[in-house]
């Protein structure tokens, strides 16, 4: 380089002394085109070649080299890691306030390798040009593995670029190294997850964690965060739970209320966390590698089958069945509820209990209903749903059940059978009826009442009485019995009965009329009838007492 700035000093003063421009000699030298001195262009020639003198004349290269201010790297994930490119540049000579003309470090490209059990993921990396005034920035992304030894980890470097020195461009390939560090903090991973939560329910979400690290931790903050919108934390996306001190190999339990939402899938869904924690030194640090996968058990379910009912309009009857836990959890507290709104149909008792029941488990269940007497005598549909407290005790309910039975048509509550229904025109006389409880339950406290309208007539006895009446069984009862003589003999008179009575539950009943055709007969023996006789009885004692008081 010093022979070559000797002989041009040497040539310009030869030139000078032949009147030749120093100028023009210099751009020939570094590679330019020769140049007229004489006129306009030659002038212009002269302008527009500035640069390239300015270079000839300047001689330097940039120095490049690579710090991490960063180096921490976290095991067990993906790290982004910036590095800096610093130029501190190489002046030698020529005109200091150019001196960026060569020690610019062009169209800067960087390769990247790491050594040991680190990965680098990012390939030959472009950063454009490095000056000494601004350093360059270069991502890398490195895959650090969960299981690295904690310590010093070193990444080559080949930085390739372009500069200017002298008038002449060239390229090169520098080699760099720079240290990373995989730090002895604390480490987390999860060993272990378990939900009690169901779908459209909530439950218990609870996480186990080790350190894996080799120092221990203490007020660790475990947060949560569900990347699905249909598992929440209490409604909200995320939670955080302490863990008071954590050292190394050891595991804790976090726990969090999680909810599902309605008709969810039954899969896992992603849940990611990051753990904040002060080292042994009380320095605030983050472990954000924490990922685990919760799958919430299917939405509780039951079904209803071996469906029958005894109900007939106008009395009270029961529908039978069974409900079965479907599954997948344990139901405690069931009760199984009447839901149907219906005026002809009304529940006696609104809910049963069945009590608690495992998955697959099965119980019957009985509910009493009044069928009023304007009810239909046909197939019904009714709504029932299913009450149970979940693993927390918190009350749920299942409302997608429906029953299927039949309604019987009317009937007498208690059939009226008379032995010898005949009586004598102006005639009266004891009647004998047998009265057969009809219903599917033991009455008691039986009062029977007759009724008759005229011609027909009761007598002193219109009241009969039974203790108690068995499904089936039947009674004799007694009543008197009249027929004036008005009545015509041939001609059927009706007679009622109603019957007032307690049911199985103790409630008081009232039934339905029981109507019993009369028959009305002859009077037999030729005698006068009833009303005839008592006139000529009235007649007889009239006339004797007043022989008597003649005699007196």
């Amino acid at each position: 380089m010093r022979t070559r700035q000797l002989s041009v000093v040497l040539v310009s003063v030869l030139l000078v002394a032949s009147g030749v421009g120093v100028g023009a000699v210099g751009a020939s030298l570094s590679g330019g085109d020769p140049v007229d001195t004489a006129g306009a262009d030659a002038a212009a020639s002269v302008a527009g070649d500035a640069p390239a003198q300015a270079g000839s004349n300047i001689g330097g290269s940039p120095d490049l080299d690579v710090f991490a201010p960063n180096p921490n790297l976290v095991p067990g994930r993906t790290n982004e890691v910036t590095l800096q490119i610093a130029n501190d540049g190489n002046f030698r000579f020529g005109n200091a306030a150019n001196s960026e003309l060569v020690t610019t470090a062009r169209d800067v490209r960087v390769d990247v390798e790491a050594s040991g059990p680190l990965s680098v993921e990012s390939g030959e990396t472009s950063i454009g040009s490095v000056t000494t005034n601004a350093p360059g920035e270069l991502p890398v992304s490195l895959n650090v593995p969960q299981d690295v030894e904690p310590g010093t980890y070193t990444l080559d470097l080949d930085l390739t670029y372009g500069y200017i020195s002298a008038g002449e461009s060239r390229t090169v390939t520098v080699s760099r190294d720079v240290d990373v560090r995989v730090r002895d903090d604390a480490r987390f991973r999860v060993v272990g997850v378990e939900t009690d939560a169901q779908v459209a329910d909530s439950g218990m979400l609870t996480v186990e964690l080790e350190n894996t690290g080799s120092e221990p931790a203490t007020e660790a903050d475990v947060q949560l965060t569900s990347a699905a919108g249909v598992l929440t934390f209490g409604g909200t996306g995320s939670s955080t739970a302490r863990i008071a001190e954590l050292a190394p190999g050891e595991t804790a339990t976090v726990t969090y209320d999680v909810e599902v939402a309605p008709n969810s899938a039954v899969r896992s869904y992603v849940v990611t966390g990051r753990v904040a924690f002060k080292d042994p030194d009380g320095i605030r640090r983050t472990d954000e590698t924490i990922s685990l996968g919760v799958r919430p058990q299917g939405e509780q379910q039951f079904s209803i089958g071996n469906v029958s009912a005894d109900l007939r309009v106008g009395e009270d009857g029961d529908v039978y069945g069974t409900v079965t836990n479907d599954g997948p959890a344990t139901a405690r507290n069931v009760v199984v509820q009447y839901a149907e709104e219906s005026p002809s149909l009304i529940p006696v008792e609104e809910s049963v209990a069945v009590g608690t029941l495992e998955p697959g488990a099965s119980a019957d269940f009985r509910l009493p209903l009044a069928v009023s007497g304007e009810a239909e005598a046909v197939a019904r549909t009714a709504d029932v749903a299913v009450q149970y407290r979940n693993a927390e005790m918190e009350r749920r309910s299942y409302q997608d059940l429906e029953l299927l039975f039949d309604i019987a048509p009317e009937r007498d509550r208690f059939d009226v059978a008379v032995a010898d229904r005949t009586i004598q025109a102006g005639g009266e006389r004891t009647i004998s009826v047998e009265v057969t409880n009809n219903l599917d339950e033991e009455v008691s406290d039986v009062e029977a009442r007759l009724f008759a309208d005229d011609p027909v007539a009761t007598g002193d006895t219109d009241t009969g009485y039974a203790q108690s009446i068995a499904p089936g069984e039947s009674v004799t009862m007694t009543f008197d019995l009249s027929a004036t003589g008005s009545a015509t003999p041939g001609s059927t008179y009706p007679i009622s009965f109603d019957f007032r009575y307690d049911d199985a539950d103790g409630n008081s009943q009232l039934s339905d009329t029981v109507r019993v055709p009369i028959d009305v007969t002859e009077s037999e023996g030729g005698g006068l009838p009833l009303p005839a006789l008592a006139v000529v009885l009235l007649v007889v004692v009239a006339g004797a007492a007043v022989f008597y008081r003649r005699r007196e």
